[in-house]
């Protein structure tokens, strides 16, 4: 079944459902998406999740009306009085270019600009539901009118249906802004301005944990760490491109002693500047230096979206300069190193995406061609299954794309792995051969997790908020009995904490039961109950997060088994 052209036929019916329906109706756009369709309009009455069910019974007639999709090709006058009074419509009109075909396909009572391809009929459409209705700007523009989208899916038969209802149900329930909130995570604030994350507590001390391991495991990986500013000079940005290329994303600049800054929305040309604040020789190379440095990119608000989509965010960055000889083990051992970290963040499901030269592109064809081939052999020796896209790599290098599946089967991005024959060039970065001679490094751009935010966004949505013991904010929550236990608990907690354990005494009045309770929804792996016998015996009785009551142990005895069981993180 081609489930594109599927789900954008479902639009079509969906549309024309709409106008047979509603009044007043303006069209806009509605393709298939990765999951489904969408389609937006623009009219007087505001939809609701109510009007799904008339439209979906009209849906149903014109699927079981078996009407054919038929193309049709109109010159522009035509197609301009075919749209007359759609206004969007004829604003897309324009964007065709003079000479291409300007297709419509009909469908019953119903035409629609539209380059294609469709299904036969409507009669081959299978099951499907409409989900949700949001808001959209036209042309994505924040400016322009608010639009109203409709989202739908569909599947090949109503079992098929139900399951991917299922996983959207399941995928809610996992919802990192849902359980960021209930978990007490991380907040955003009208006041401080969308798209800037505030960590709370609790989701701070899971940042500053993956925030440890990724150092650590750096040092051990044979890089060195950088810090560099938040603001560069103008100058900069125009060395690199930025402000040619990528000025929209950028924020206002800053006036300082009659110079203008920008906060940086990449790390690059910092960490180029230290590569040429000596001369370099190839005695010194490979060079990998890392760092976990915030940037500050403009997101439109109508994209962001939780921690997935940020105006501010920390990107866990590195670079590596090396010769020709050591680009193929160089990019091997990044691969092999962002797999390990994978791993260790529960992930084993990954699949890579290879970007090869585009038409146009700048660096000779001879190092785009070592570039390539060196991240295919690292692919194939790391045994990664991967799929090339003939063209699709940026301007500047070749790129690997490194995707991994969650638990509920979505597929999210997390490394990069690009080298940049542009930064190269605009720098004049060179190091001295063993001729003698300057030459110019390779230099890749690598990320293992993409950023701190979405990374963390993810996994939560992965492991639904209950994060496994090393990663978890409060592993362990002592629970005494009475007033009379929590001097035996605060002692026991003590113990644990010298352990290096995170743990915490609710202390408070309320029953056993409803602490139990309180500590299930908050997701923590461990409880210790403690109540009279417990204290006068030094024991504590164990309850799991997923295993239930374990019985009673030693303190000592519990501390042993917690510790192993987070060990795993330094092996993944």
């Amino acid at each position: 079944m081609d489930l594109e052209r599927v789900r954008h036929s479902t639009a079509h019916v969906m549309a024309a459902a709409v106008i047979r329906l509603f009044e007043n109706v303006q069209l806009d756009i509605g393709p298939a998406t990765a999951d489904g369709f969408y389609y937006d309009f623009d009219l007087p009455h505001r939809f609701t999740p109510e009007d799904f069910s008339r439209i979906e019974a009209e849906m149903s007639r014109m699927v079981a009306a078996n009407l054919p999709f038929e193309r049709v090709e109109m010159t522009r006058e035509k197609a301009a009085l075919e749209l007359k009074g759609q206004r969007y419509k004829l604003e897309r009109l324009a964007d065709i270019p003079e000479g291409e075909p300007i297709s419509f396909y009909r469908c019953g009572d119903f035409s629609d600009l539209c380059r294609g391809p469709h299904l036969g009929s409507t009669g081959e459409i299978p099951a499907f539901k409409l989900l949700s209705v949001a808001g959209s700007y036209y042309r994505g523009i924040e400016t322009n009118p608010m639009l109203q989208r409709i989202y739908g899916i569909v599947a090949e038969s109503a079992k098929a249906l139900q399951a991917q209802l299922d996983l959207l149900e399941e995928a809610r329930k996992r919802d990192h802004r849902k359980l960021g909130r209930e978990l007490d995570l991380f907040s955003q604030h009208d006041e401080v301005g969308p798209g800037l994350i505030h960590w709370h507590p609790k989701g701070a001390r899971i940042r500053s944990l993956i925030e440890d391991f990724w150092r650590r495991e750096h040092f051990r990986g044979g890089y060195e760490l950088l810090y560099t500013p938040h603001i560069g000079r103008s100058l900069l940005w125009e060395t690199s491109g930025h402000l040619g290329f990528y000025r929209e994303s950028m924020y206002a600049p800053m006036e300082i002693d009659e110079l203008q800054y920008f906060l940086k929305p990449m790390n690059c040309p910092f960490h180029i500047q230290v590569y040429k604040s000596q001369l370099r020789s190839y005695r010194d190379l490979p060079l990998r230096w890392a760092e976990l440095g915030t940037v500050y990119r403009y997101e439109k608000a109508g994209v962001l979206h939780g921690l997935l989509r940020v105006r501010g965010f920390t990107q866990d960055d590195a670079h590596i300069f090396c010769t020709t000889e050591q680009i193929e083990a160089e990019v091997q051992r990044t691969i092999r190193f962002a797999l390990y970290f994978f791993k260790a963040f529960g992930f084993t499901d990954i699949s890579a995406y290879l970007s090869t030269r585009p038409a146009k592109a700048i660096g000779s064809e001879e190092r785009w061609t070592q570039a390539t081939a060196s991240l295919e052999q690292a692919l194939k020796a790391e045994g990664l299954a991967y799929t090339v896209d003939e063209g699709g790599g940026a301007f500047y290098g070749p790129k690997v794309d490194l995707k991994v599946k969650d638990v509920i089967g979505r597929e999210w991005q997390l490394s990069t792995i690009q080298f940049d024959f542009n930064m190269s060039e605009r720098f004049d970065i060179t190091y001295i051969g063993e001729d003698g001679q300057a030459h110019q490094p390779y230099m890749v751009h690598r990320a293992l997790l993409g950023s701190l935010e979405r990374f963390f966004g993810i996994l939560i949505e992965h492991y639904g908020g209950a994060f496994p013991l090393w990663l978890a904010p409060e592993q362990v929550r002592v629970l005494p009995l009475t007033d009379k236990q929590i001097d035996a608990a605060q002692k026991a907690s003590e113990t644990l904490r010298a352990a290096d354990l995170r743990v915490k005494v609710d202390g408070s009045a309320g029953k056993l039961g409803a602490k139990i309770r309180n500590a299930q929804l908050e997701k923590i792996p461990y409880m210790l109950v403690l109540g009279p016998k417990e204290a006068e015996a030094g024991t504590v009785s164990v309850r799991s997060r997923t295993g239930g009551d374990q019985g009673a142990m030693a303190v000592a005895a519990f501390v042993q088994q917690v510790k192993a069981e987070a060990a795993p993180r330094s092996e993944p």
